[in-house]
């Protein structure tokens, strides 16, 4: 089983690099192509193309009855609500956070930052140790920096897109007539984004997202959902390892450890990719696979208690 599991993922990452990058040109342009905003200037939201009012003209809602002007917020509001919201806590419950690994844009910037940042100074984050010899150059961290800039733009310009129409938006930008406002939102928002970025990008992701956070619960509900699994039966393997699996975890997760202590993992199988890269000279192959888990005290969120129901042995007394 777990043969055929590494080689069916042998393009794992290059598959998570086109959904994350179509997702995040997605995230980028729908508002431009009117795909999907809400328009602060008319109030109302727009979805391809369309208007989205719920068919609640005004001019129809002052001659209709109440039951009338009732069935359509029914069918055109409570409705969809009613189907989403159990269909996305189904998928969270059964895959877990397959949105944040595979598709949302913050965790792609993430893993750009996590890279850039190892490369410079051989940690992915600034909050932990700095190896020896790689302390990065001032130059090197004056370019990360403008990264982390330049991306935080991108994502307060894209934000603001969606509130204002975005063509008028951009012209006024390059054409230097932006008014106070959208200034000052693009100004407080590229300094949030920069600082998230270049400090607090994965600490985000495990304390501060809320899409995160119920994808995370739903998925410890479930003591079968797929979950990265360590073969304990061969931890000898990982004796001359570097903790490869540890390192390439964007989110800093104990990956060799039980579900509960990676509560925030986000599916993205970093950590089964190095381990899979780390022993491809052997024969047995990984020793991280992503596989259904086993119901049991550390796979779900609210540890269950172990009960003893054997039968308590009798004494002889000899009388």
């Amino acid at each position: 089983m777990h043969a055929q599991t590494v080689n069916s993922k042998d393009t794992l990452q290059q598959k998570r690099l086109i959904t994350r990058s179509a997702f995040f040109l997605l995230f980028l342009l729908a508002p431009v192509l009117n795909i999907f905003r809400y328009d602060l200037t008319e109030t109302r939201f727009v979805l391809f193309g369309f208007p989205l009012s719920f068919n609640l003209d005004p001019a129809w809602v002052i001659q209709s009855s109440p039951a009338e002007v009732a069935g359509q917020i029914l069918f055109w509001f409570v409705l969809p609500i009613l189907v989403l919201v159990p269909l996305a806590l189904w998928i969270f419950f059964k895959w877990g956070r397959l949105y944040c690994g595979w598709l949302c844009p913050h965790f792609s910037v993430v893993e750009t930052i996590n890279n850039l940042m190892t490369r410079i100074t051989g940690r992915p984050t600034l909050w932990e140790a700095l190896r020896k010899g790689n302390t990065g150059k001032g130059l090197h961290w004056a370019g990360l920096t403008l990264v982390c800039a330049l991306i935080g733009f991108s994502w307060a310009l894209a934000l603001l897109s969606y509130l204002l129409p975005p063509l008028p938006l951009y012209t006024d930008l390059v054409t230097g007539q932006l008014g106070r406002y959208p200034a000052i939102f693009l100004a407080v928002a590229t300094a949030v984004f920069t600082f998230d970025f270049l400090f607090a990008r994965h600490l985000f992701c495990k304390f501060g997202c809320a899409v995160g956070l119920v994808q995370s619960i739903a998925w410890m509900t479930n003591g079968r959902g797929p979950v990265v699994t360590f073969d304990t039966t061969r931890a000898a393997a990982c004796r001359d390892c570097t903790k490869a699996c540890d390192e390439a975890c964007p989110m800093r997760l104990p990956t060799r450890s039980h579900k509960r202590a990676k509560f925030s993992c986000t599916q993205c199988l970093q950590c089964v990719s190095a381990c899979r890269e780390v022993q491809k000279d052997n024969p047995d192959g990984s020793l991280l696979h992503w596989e259904p888990g086993t119901p049991g005290r550390q796979t779900v969120l609210i540890p269950m208690r172990q009960i003893d129901t054997t039968p308590p042995t009798r004494l002889n007394t000899g009388g």
